[in-house]
């Protein structure tokens, strides 16, 4: 047991070579931001992140590797999403265009419409999201 297993894990994305990139952007100092979608807070009955609130962020392996805290948090339309958090998401956008494309596919894609019961579900300039700010306090071996 470490001084961790109490903290909740902190998920960006699902298994595989998109957490693998996400967390090493975290690792590097890139990624400072993430975006989630309000139904999926909803639909997994999870209260949202509150600042001050610490996480252990894991791998594919689910393996810890940093403890972060988060920042700041609010709840946006969709077309709120600023050029400065899409940047901090740390991932080469270089346009909120950009960003969101890419964040529509992942959000369209069958496991989050399986996340969220609907396998038809689609955002739009009006769906609420949750835009996240973090901090790595500790990176762990």
């Amino acid at each position: 047991m470490t001084a961790y297993d109490d903290l909740p894990p902190y998920l960006l994305g699902f298994p595989g070579p998109l957490r693998d990139q996400l967390v090493a952007a975290v690792l590097s100092g890139a990624k400072t931001s993430t975006t989630g979608l309000l139904a999926e807070y909803e639909a997994e009955r999870e209260p949202l992140p509150e600042p001050g609130s610490r996480s252990l962020l894991v791998d594919s392996d689910e393996r810890g590797v940093a403890v972060v805290e988060v920042t700041a948090v609010e709840v946006l339309r969709l077309a709120e999403v600023t050029l400065e958090h899409a940047l901090d998401e740390g991932e080469g956008y270089t346009s909120v265009a950009e960003w969101r494309t890419a964040h529509e596919e992942f959000w369209h894609s069958e496991p989050v419409r399986t996340v969220i019961g609907d396998l038809g579900f689609t955002v739009d300039d009006d769906t609420l999201v949750i835009a996240e700010r973090f901090r790595v306090i500790e990176r762990l071996a």
